[in-house]
């Protein structure tokens, strides 16, 4: 039965089955797992479009994973995968089709929504990037005083800030060097006028990312970008030479003063939490290269073919997803943790923080019921060492259940004398010691004092994928950003929830929208109690 025929009562069935199976185990214990199955590594581990997951330091029994395999199958999970790949308005809410995986198809493949085939326009924007990426990056696009682009400014917000964002910072190897690419999304004047600060306007290109070019603290920082611009270059004509766009809306281009010309579009069917592939990316192949940004094209487009055609005991995704659903739904853990040992992939954990608790974070099935069960989990984290000397302590010895993932690569960028060894020893001791941890007889053996024991014993049992590639490179970021997008999706359908809306960030929205004009008026106010007492101090604190 699929998802939409069971509805919350067929999850929460499968999910009180699986409580029972665990309760009739017993207390699992992973020091004995190993020593009873010395083939569990191998059989717990695959591998795929460059990226290889050892999943054994798992708290499951193979009957347990039995058990969670038939999953996909039950909730229709291949059918849902079909319905996404087919271009199929799949986002119900919205009614729009959900085509991320259009965006990295090869120019042979076919992908239609309602009988046209979109592949062609999607490598047709592509290959306009391509053009304008390689003239700034070439020093051929000057700006209004015949000054090459030597920094690169990204104006916007959630998908249009955190994918490039995170995607420059992690490729930098690859990136030019001559080239400063930043990002300002906050609306907060400090973010931009902090940015702006060292720039020379003469040598700085602006990119709007706006859909609809008229998200409220993208086109505020876009104003102001404008303003600090013409402060020195006077000419309104000045803007077409050091602003171009990611948009749609034409006319609201035109009426800020960049030049159409210089608009590259995306569409509807592009969810902004996953349109890194789509013109979003600009900033990305500005600033390593129309063909690296392919290959990391290449590697997501490996990992959907994965995901599409690999039976689930075998697809990464889909296994990343059932263990998630495990602990958040089986065992009670709350929230996820995500560790690169790799300094580039520093932001990666707040990009999918956006990527699953935006898409996850409902509480109402795809009926518009509420739900019986907990569905998207907390997820955070940090690079390398600088975590294991801030919250590994918690993971280690704290109370709560927290699976993490470990990310981590054979070879550095960097190869500076041991440290990629020192670094790596780390990554593998850590989810040993979480594993395995250290018994109270075993802290006595070593001649711990007897009231010291057990401050020193390590419970062990704390659960860990391991995820290791060769290296960083765009075609393996591809592939892992793909695999979490896939593991999201995955999730979605288990839960029974739309995936691919974002509701919970419009009331917010509106609310500022509303409040805006009282904070420099002296209009009655109609909120609570409590918000109305903030806004008149905050009135009060700015009257002369």
């Amino acid at each position: 039965m699929t998802a939409n025929g069971a509805g919350g009562e067929g999850i929460a069935q499968a999910i009180r089955e699986l409580r029972e199976l665990r309760r009739g185990e017993g207390p699992f214990d992973l020091r004995q797992a190993f020593d009873e199955d010395p083939a569990r590594a191998a059989d717990f581990s695959a591998e795929a479009a460059g990226l290889f997951l050892d999943y054994s330091k798992n708290l499951v029994s193979r009957a347990a994973w039995t058990a969670l395999l038939a999953l996909p199958e039950r909730v229709g999970l291949r059918a849902e995968i079909g319905a996404m790949f087919r271009g199929e308005r799949i986002n119900r809410t919205e009614d729009r089709p959900v085509l991320h995986v259009a965006l990295r198809a090869p120019r042979e493949a076919r992908i239609e929504i309602d009988g046209r085939n979109v592949v062609p326009d999607v490598h047709a924007v592509l290959d306009r990037m391509a053009v304008f990426a390689d003239a700034v990056r070439g020093g051929d696009w000057k700006g209004f005083t015949g000054r090459p682009v030597r920094q690169v400014v990204n104006l916007g917000i959630g998908g249009s800030d955190l994918g490039p964002a995170m995607a420059v910072e992690a490729l930098r190897p690859w990136s030019e060097r001559r080239l400063g690419v930043h990002f300002v999304s906050n609306v907060d004047g400090t973010h931009l006028a902090e940015t702006l600060r060292p720039l020379d306007p003469e040598e700085t290109l602006f990119v709007v990312v706006s859909k609809t070019f008229s998200t409220q603290e993208t086109l505020t920082n876009a104003e102001s970008a404008r303003a600090w611009c013409l402060a020195r270059l006077k000419d309104p004509a000045a803007v077409a030479r050091h602003f171009v766009a990611v948009s749609t809306h034409v006319e609201r281009v035109r009426a800020f003063g960049i030049d159409p010309a210089n608009m590259f579009g995306f569409w509807d069917w592009v969810g902004g939490r996953y349109s890194l592939g789509s013109a979003v990316g600009l900033p990305l192949m500005i600033a390593i290269g129309p063909s690296r940004f392919r290959e990391m094209l290449g590697g997501f487009h490996a990992m959907d073919r994965h995901f599409a055609e690999a039976p689930s005991e075998g697809n990464l995704p889909v296994i990343l997803a059932l263990l998630g659903f495990w602990y958040n739904n089986v065992l009670g853990a709350q929230s996820q943790a995500v560790l690169p040992y790799d300094q580039y992939l520093a932001r990666f954990p707040a990009y999918l923080q956006q990527a699953d608790m935006e898409s996850n974070g409902k509480s109402v099935d795809r009926r518009g019921r509420r739900v019986a069960y907990q569905t998207g989990p907390v997820l955070w984290g940090e690079p390398g060492t600088n975590g294991q000397h801030a919250f590994y302590q918690l993971l280690h010895q704290g109370t709560k259940l927290v699976p993490a993932d470990f990310i981590g690569f054979c070879r550095s960028q960097n190869p500076l004398g041991d440290h990629h060894a020192k670094l790596m020893a780390n990554f593998f001791a850590q989810t040993e010691a979480l594993a395995f941890g250290r018994t109270e007889e075993e802290v006595a053996a070593e001649g711990v004092a007897p009231d010291l024991v057990r401050h020193r014993t390590f419970e062990g049992n704390r659960p860990t994928n391991t995820i290791l590639a060769e290296a960083l490179t765009p075609a393996v970021l591809g592939a892992l950003i793909a695999l979490y997008e896939h593991k999201i999706f995955t999730q979605g359908v288990l839960w029974n929830i739309h995936s691919f809306d974002q509701w919970g960030v419009e009331l917010g929205k509106k609310l500022a929208g509303r409040i805006l004009p009282e904070l420099t008026s002296d209009a009655p106010l109609a909120h609570d109690a409590s918000t109305n007492a903030l806004i008149a101090r905050f009135r009060a604190s700015r009257a002369p």
